[in-house]
This record gives structure tokens, sequence and C-alpha cells, in this order.
């Protein structure tokens, strides 16, 4: 089956109520909202049936529609991007979804081409999510972002904050990953997601991959050569700068965007 004919949508949840950052999604970047970066970047990769933002802030909706961009309201009530992308799918002609996190504008158009050839070769997987090598010993522990183990078929087997590995640094890098915010899903696996109740590492955790993983689907990681910075907390919206002025591919990119 050809990449073509699976019919991947990409969906952006977007919401305004960050605990750690509020507001974060529209926060400028180069002259643009941050999720504007990310939607702009999407519509960059040749292979998308099409580009959504998915929100319940209208403030948000009128920002992307603004920009020409297309919106599905969703609920208030939703406690995650998956089941919010969930919701706006149902509405979607496509047969697999892309989930993009709304707070990484440094998104590579080049990881998404990848991404859809990986799901192409194989749409049978339940889920996919993107995963970057770890790159400095003190990420095994840093709480602030998840990690993989992932097996030589490339199934994540299970996801966690702290690792619980004692191997040495340079073993555990062979088969650990961070997760990175590009998640991909049949959509029929994935309109059925929220019936499933969230599982006990998932809630203990808060990782939303457990809930896939525990109820026993596949999940297959998708490998990408760099990991990208995102921005969590308002000190790394600094970092995110800092990289576009020192990466000639994102200058590139931004330059781009801001001329779309």
């Amino acid at each position: 089956m050809t990449q073509n004919s699976v019919g991947v949508a990409a969906v952006i949840p977007a919401h305004l109520a960050s605990v750690r950052f509020p507001g974060k999604i529209l926060h400028d970047f180069h002259g643009l909202p941050m999720v504007e970066h990310v939607r702009r970047r999407a519509l960059l990769c040749d292979g998308f049936s099409g580009v959504f933002v998915a929100t319940c802030d209208r403030e948000i909706a009128d920002v992307i529609e603004g920009f020409g961009g297309s919106v599905i309201m969703t609920s208030n009530e939703h406690l995650n991007g998956t089941s919010r992308v969930a919701a706006a799918a149902a509405g979607i002609d496509c047969s697999h979804v892309v989930l993009l996190q709304g707070d990484e504008p440094l998104l590579l158009p080049r990881h998404l081409e990848a991404f859809l050839h990986v799901i192409g070769e194989d749409p049978s997987w339940s889920a996919w999510n993107a995963t970057g090598p770890i790159e400095e010993e003190g990420d095994l522990d840093r709480h602030s972002f998840v990690k993989c183990a992932v097996s030589r078929s490339d199934r994540i087997l299970y996801c966690f904050r702290r690792t619980p590995s004692h191997s040495s640094f340079d073993l555990q890098v062979s088969f650990i990953r961070k997760i990175l915010g590009i998640m991909a899903f049949g959509k029929e696996f994935l309109l059925s997601l929220p019936d499933h109740a969230p599982s006990r590492i998932e809630q203990a955790e808060s990782i939303e991959q457990m809930r896939i993983i525990e109820h026993g689907y596949a999940m297959r990681s998708v490998p990408v050569s760099h990991s990208l910075p995102s921005v969590n907390e308002p000190d790394e919206a600094r970092i995110v700068n800092d990289c576009v002025e020192s990466d000639e591919e994102q200058q590139d990119l931004l330059h781009r965007i801001l001329e779309g």
C-alpha cells in the first residue's frame, strides 16, 4: 500500500489553559503564534490530505482562521490532546491521523515525510510515535520529558520519565529513545481509544502512550535523526529561539514560513 492510498490527516490539538505556561500556544515566535509555525511546517510536508487545528478556545480559532487555516471546534472537557484529536478526527475523511504538538515550532517537514513513509509501508499498526536519540546522560532521569524502550523490531515496549535501567549509558542509548511530539493512529483505533479506561501507569506517570501499551496494542517507534526542543515552560522559548539562530535548516524554514 502506498502512502498516497492511506489518506493521512494532520491534526494539532490546541488550548490556552497550559498549566506551566498559560497561553503558550499563541506565544509570539518570530512574528507568528507558535501554533501557526507548526501548522505551516505541516503544510510544507507533501503528503497530508489536510491539516487542521482542533481547539476549544475561540481565541485560537480566530487566529488560525485569520491565517486561512482549517479549525475544528471541540469540547473544553478533554483531558489530553489525544482525546481532543479523536473528537476532531470523527469528522475527517481519512484512514490515519497524525497528531502534532502545537508547542514544537521547530518541527521539520522531512521528519513528517519520513513518518508518512513508515505509515505507508505498513498501515496495520495501531499507533506510531516519533522518537529521537538520548544525547546526554542526565536526560535519562530528567522527568520533564518521556522516554521509551524500543525493541529490535521498532515496537515501543514501555514508556517512563526516569530510567528503570541500571546498565551503562552507552548501552541504554542503544534501546532507550526520547518520545517526541509526533504521534499517528489508525483512524478507527483512535476513535476507540477514549473508550478504553485510563491505565494505571498512564495516570501515575502522566504518560498518554501507556494507555495504548497497557491495553495490549502495538505502537511503533519512528526514529528521527535528532531531537528538537519544545516549549513546555516560559524559559524554553529562549532555547527554541537560540536553536533557530544557530541552525541553517531552521533559518531556511523560518524564511519560507514567514513568506507563506
